[in-house]
């Protein structure tokens, strides 16, 4: 890819600017400012608010504050949006939301995407902001021709005066809508009316992940910008011990090798020299507190941690007592592995640090954590980081941990490096790299009776705590084990047992909602349902 497509965003808005005139709508916050806005007052002087940008040239771009990983949001967000603006459908873009409160998700309060809640989430902000901006397209028609915007309808882009047949395109219209204020309310279609939303749709983003020119992080390339690979410990938490370079800097290609937090980074031209250099390490590891963990440990521990006394989430009766006078008990264990994300595209990330900026381009999940952390790395104001959010090949939670590792390691590479670099995990690296979804031992014992029928059961559930040592904590329900079973013992909230458990949190978060809920509905905990209401509806949450 050349250097100007990978800076595309940036290039692009200079162009609609050019170009003149446009419009952009908001429903719930101003336009973002600051460098890192794709939609910045500066940029594109039409601008009024957002989510949805109307070009002169007809183009419809919708700003989506949600990633795409082959879920099809790129799609489902413009469809709830144009079900109301009515354009053109040919004509719709998608363009991925830069950094700001004012894309963070309505439910959980921060830039991310994740649990499967993006449609669910977005359903009535993003129906509201098409149609705020068919509403100022309408005005601004009404308002040349001279008459009332209510004599006027819309068609596929056009609005057209019915008495008169008079007809302007969005297009031609966008650059007076945007000197207009919005309504601050708008109704909405009845959903017997929906002619978009609901019906089988091409995905927009098909086309291009077919030819070839959709742009992965995998895709970036910048101006002298370097390669580097990260040789990481055999073992979670060990350190570089000592380390022979030699033979590494010898490839031709290579750099630099330099020791960062995570292992050493070897720095070179391209990936290949990168990859080579590694090979030709020579490292001495201290392998820490964790050299004697195995799997076959865990599993021993988790297995005697099932014996043991639990919280408690559902008892119906005496199960123990009633156990103890079956005429036989019938026990079965199960044990669910660590599983890596796996996901097609391995992680990513490039980073041009300045001493006064950062610029990241990678698939995130979680940008307003992973801008934070990298500011933090960066020694910046979290303002002057500017995140582009690529597609993902994957993510799964994956690209959504607290600790933002990948894109925390690869701004450390990036400060030893001098110059803009793309840190690459091999398939190999991100098999073994952590953030696995959690081991888990469920136990099971039922007694039956002389005739063969349960009589009682009892189900244990041993886990990790993908929630401790994070911010994320406080949403932590430790006194409440929030399962339907008879009986949940040792730590599938509370406890940590390591990193590896710390997987998921966009799922995570769904599952304390739910789990939330549930405490809701037996008057364990009070809490303020508005943003619940809002993802599952008030009829579920009465339910």
């Amino acid at each position: 890819m050349s250097a100007s497509a990978m800076v595309g965003r940036r290039e692009f808005i200079k162009t609609g600017a050019a170009i003149g005139g446009g419009l952009s709508v908001s429903l719930y916050a101003p336009i973002p400012d600051g460098p890192g806005s794709a939609l910045a007052a500066e940029e594109n002087a039409a601008t009024v608010n957002a989510f949805v940008r109307i070009g002169t040239d007809e183009s419809v771009t919708v700003i989506a504050a949600h990633s795409e990983m082959g879920q099809g949001v790129y799609t489902s967000l413009p469809m709830l949006l144009n079900e109301e603006l009515q354009a053109d459908w040919s004509k719709i873009r998608v363009e991925a939301a830069p950094v700001d409160k004012v894309y963070n998700h309505p439910v959980f309060g921060m830039q991310m995407t994740g649990g499967s809640t993006t449609s669910p989430a977005e359903w009535e902000r993003y129906r509201k902001m098409g149609a705020t901006a068919r509403v100022v397209l309408v005005e601004a028609a009404a308002t040349k021709w001279g008459v009332e915007a209510s004599s006027c309808k819309v068609e596929k882009g056009v609005v057209i005066h019915t008495a008169t047949g008079k007809r302007a395109s969005y297009g031609s219209l966008a650059s007076a809508a945007a000197k207009l204020t919005p309504p601050a309310d708008v109704p909405l279609k009845n959903p017997k009316d929906f002619t978009l939303v609901g019906t089988p749709t091409r995905r927009l983003d098909t086309p291009s992940k077919t030819n070839g020119t959709a742009q992965f992080g995998l895709d970036v390339i910048l101006p002298g910008m370097l390669t580097a690979v990260v040789a990481r410990p055999p073992v979670f938490g060990a350190k570089v011990a000592k380390l022979d370079a030699t033979a590494a800097l010898k490839v031709p290609g290579v750099k630099a090798v330099e020791q960062v937090p995570s292992g050493v980074a070897v720095i070179a031209t391209h990936f290949w020299p990168a990859k080579l250099g590694r090979e030709k390490l020579v490292i001495d590891w201290d392998l820490g507190p964790n050299a004697g963990l195995s799997t076959e440990k865990m599993l021993r521990d988790f297995a005697e941690t099932a014996m043991k006394p639990g919280a408690i989430a559902k008892k119906t009766g005496d199960p123990e007592a009633t156990l103890k006078t079956a005429a036989k008990t019938v026990t079965a264990e199960y044990d669910v592995p660590y599983l890596a994300h796996a996901m097609m595209e391995p992680l990513n990330c490039v980073v041009d640090l300045r001493a006064d900026s950062c610029e990241i381009w990678t698939g995130t999940q979680f940008e307003t954590v992973d801008r934070a952390s990298a500011a933090q790395v960066a020694g910046l104001p979290p303002e002057k980081v500017q995140i582009h959010t690529m597609l993902l090949g994957g993510g799964f939670g994956r690209r959504a941990n607290p600790n933002s590792d990948f894109v925390v390691e690869a701004v450390h590479v990036a400060k030893a490096a001098k110059a803009p670099v793309k840190v690459v995990w091999t398939r190999e690296d991100d098999m073994r790299g952590g953030w696995y979804r959690p081991m888990w031992h469920d136990r099971f014992v039922a007694g039956l009776d002389a005739n063969g029928d349960p009589i009682a059961w009892t189900h244990t559930i041993v886990g990790q705590s993908i929630m401790q040592g994070t911010l994320f904590e406080g949403f932590a329900i430790k006194a409440e084990c929030l399962t339907d079973f008879a009986r949940c013992r040792a730590s599938t909230i509370g406890d940590d047992v390591g990193r590896h458990g710390r997987a998921q949190l966009a799922v995570a978060l769904v599952n304390i909602l739910n789990g939330t809920l549930a405490l809701i509905a037996t008057g364990k905990i009070e809490v303020d349902v508005g943003p619940l209401a809002t993802l599952f509806g008030q009829k579920a949450l009465e339910q």
